[in-house]
C-alpha cells in the first residue's frame, strides 16, 4: 500500500472519530439528558478550554520527549478509555468533566495529525504543498461519513455514538504504529513552552491592523461552532410538530446536517482565486455576511417546501463562512507575521478563534437559547435572527475598522 493511501486512512480515521458524536451531542445533551441551554453551552466550552494551551503542550512533548507517532497513538487509546466513560455520563457535572478530559487529548492530536502527515511525505520525497491537501480533504469525508452513519443507526439520540468513536480510536491508535515512524529532530532550535502555546506572537496587538483582525478573529470565532451545537437540535424540535415529524430533514437531521462538511469541502478550492482577486478584508466581510445568512436562512427554516430550500442554502453557504474565515485568516497570518514568530503568531490565530472565541460562543449561545425556551419549546427563528444579527454587526463593524491595502502581488508570495 503506498504511502498516500495509508496517510489517506490516518486522515480518515482521525476526523471519523470527531464526525461520529459531535454534530449529534447538542441534540443528545438536549432531548435525550434534558439538559438546560447554559448547561449545554458549558459542555461545549470544553472545546474552547481544551483549544487553548493543550495543542501547544502537547507539541513541545513531541518536539522533545516522545516521538509524533507514538505519542498520537497514546492520546487516541486514552481518548477512548474516555468517550467509555463520557458514554457513562447521565448528569452534567459527569459529562462535563469527561468531555474535557476527552477533548484534552483529541484536540491537540489534529496538529499532530498534520506533523505526521508532513514528516513522512518528505521522509518519502512527497511535494507537501501539492500532496497534502488532497490526502487532508479524506479527512473531511471520513467526519461526513461517520456523521451518515450515526444519523442512520439512530445514535444521535444515546450513547452508542460515544461507543462507536472509543472502537474507531482504538484502530486508529493501532494504526498508527504501523507507520513510518517520525524521529524526534534533534538538530534543530527548539520551541519554548511560550512560543508553542503562541504567547510571544501577543506583540503583535501593538500595530493597529493586527490588534484589530485579532480582536474580530475571536469575535467570529465565536460564531463558528454555533450551528455544530445546536443545528441538529433545532432539527430534531421540528418533530414535535406533526405536520413536520416524518419530514426527511427531522429523521435524518445528521445527514442533512453534513452538507456543511461537504459545501467545506468544495470553497477551499475557492480561496485562491477569491484572495488574490479581493484581499483578505473582501474575503474576510464575505464570510461574515456568510455567517449572517447562515443563521438567517436556519430562521425562515422548516423541513418542507420552501423553508426546506432555506435549510439546504443554508448547508451550503457554510462553506463559505468557516472556509473564507479560519483558512483565509490563516494564510494572512502567514503573510503578515514576521517569520521569527510566524508560528506563534498561528497558534494565536487558533487561541482567539478556537479557544477565547469558542468559549465566548458556546456560553453565550446557550444564555440565549434558555431566554427563547419556555416549557421546553425553543423559539429558534428568534435565537437564530439574533446570531444573524450579531453576525451582520460584527461585518459592518469590520469593514469600518480594519484598514488594509489589497496587493495581489504578495498573496503569491505566501510560503508553507
Amino acid at each position: 500500500m503506498s504511502i498516500k493511501v495509508r496517510l489517506t486512512i490516518f486522515n480518515f480515521l482521525e476526523f471519523f472519530i470527531f464526525g461520529a458524536w459531535l454534530l449529534s451531542f447538542g441534540k443528545y445533551m438536549g432531548a435525550t439528558l434534558h439538559f438546560t441551554g447554559v448547561e449545554i453551552g458549558k459542555v461545549f466550552m470544553t472545546l474552547g478550554f481544551a483549544s487553548l494551551i493543550m495543542p501547544g503542550v502537547f507539541g513541545v512533548i513531541a518536539d522533545r520527549w516522545l516521538s509524533p507517532n507514538k505519542l498520537f497513538a497514546l492520546l487516541h487509546f486514552g481518548g477512548a478509555v474516555l468517550l467509555y466513560f463520557m458514554a457513562q455520563q447521565y448528569n452534567f457535572n459527569g459529562l462535563w468533566l469527561f468531555t474535557l478530559l476527552y477533548l484534552m487529548l483529541y484536540m491537540p492530536s489534529i496538529g499532530l495529525d498534520n506533523t505526521i502527515s508532513y514528516c513522512i511525505l518528505q521522509r518519502n520525497d512527497y511535494d507537501v504543498v501539492k500532496t497534502f491537501p488532497p490526502i487532508r480533504v479524506w479527512g473531511t469525508i471520513g467526519f461526513i461519513i461517520a456523521t451518515w452513519i450515526t444519523d442512520g443507526f439512530g445514535w444521535g439520540l444515546n450513547a452508542n455514538q460515544f461507543y462507536f468513536a472509543a472502537v474507531v480510536s482504538i484502530v486508529l491508535g493501532l494504526y498508527t504504529l504501523t507507520l513510518p515512524d517520525c524521529p524526534i529532530d534533534k538538530s534543530g532550535e527548539k520551541k519554548t513552552l511560550v512560543q508553542a502555546l503562541g504567547l510571544d506572537a501577543f506583540k503583535l496587538f501593538a500595530q493597529y491592523k493586527m490588534a484589530i483582525f485579532f480582536i474580530f478573529a475571536m469575535l467570529l470565532g465565536a460564531a463558528l461552532q454555533i450551528t455544530n451545537m445546536w443545528g441538529e437540535a433545532f432539527l430534531h424540535d421540528f418533530g414535535k410538530i406533526d405536520s413536520y415529524k416524518d419530514a426527511f430533514i427531522v429523521k435524518h437531521n445528521g445527514i442533512v446536517m453534513s452538507i456543511s462538511q461537504i459545501s467545506e469541502t468544495l470553497f477551499i478550492l475557492t480561496i485562491p482565486f477569491f484572495l488574490k482577486r479581493f484581499g483578505i478584508k473582501k474575503v474576510m466581510i464575505m464570510s461574515m455576511l456568510a455567517w449572517f445568512f447562515r443563521f438567517g436562512l436556519f430562521g425562515i427554516g422548516s423541513p418542507v417546501g420552501i423553508g426546506a430550500i432555506a435549510i439546504i442554502l443554508s448547508m451550503i453557504v457554510y462553506g463559505m463562512a468557516f472556509d473564507f474565515f479560519n483558512i483565509s485568516g490563516s494564510l494572512f497570518v502567514e503573510q503578515e507575521a514576521d517569520k521569527k514568530i510566524r508560528a506563534s503568531a498561528q497558534g494565536l490565530f487558533i487561541i482567539m478563534t478556537n479557544g477565547i472565541g469558542a468559549i465566548i460562543g458556546a456560553y453565550g449561545s446557550g444564555l440565549i437559547i434558555d431566554a427563547f425556551t419556555k416549557n421546553h419549546v425553543t423559539d429558534w427563528q428568534s435565537v437564530w435572527f439574533i446570531f444573524a444579527a450579531y453576525a451582520l454587526g460584527i461585518a459592518i463593524l469590520f469593514a469600518v475598522l480594519f484598514k488594509y491595502k489589497h496587493e495581489p502581488e504578495k498573496i503569491g508570495e505566501i510560503k508553507h
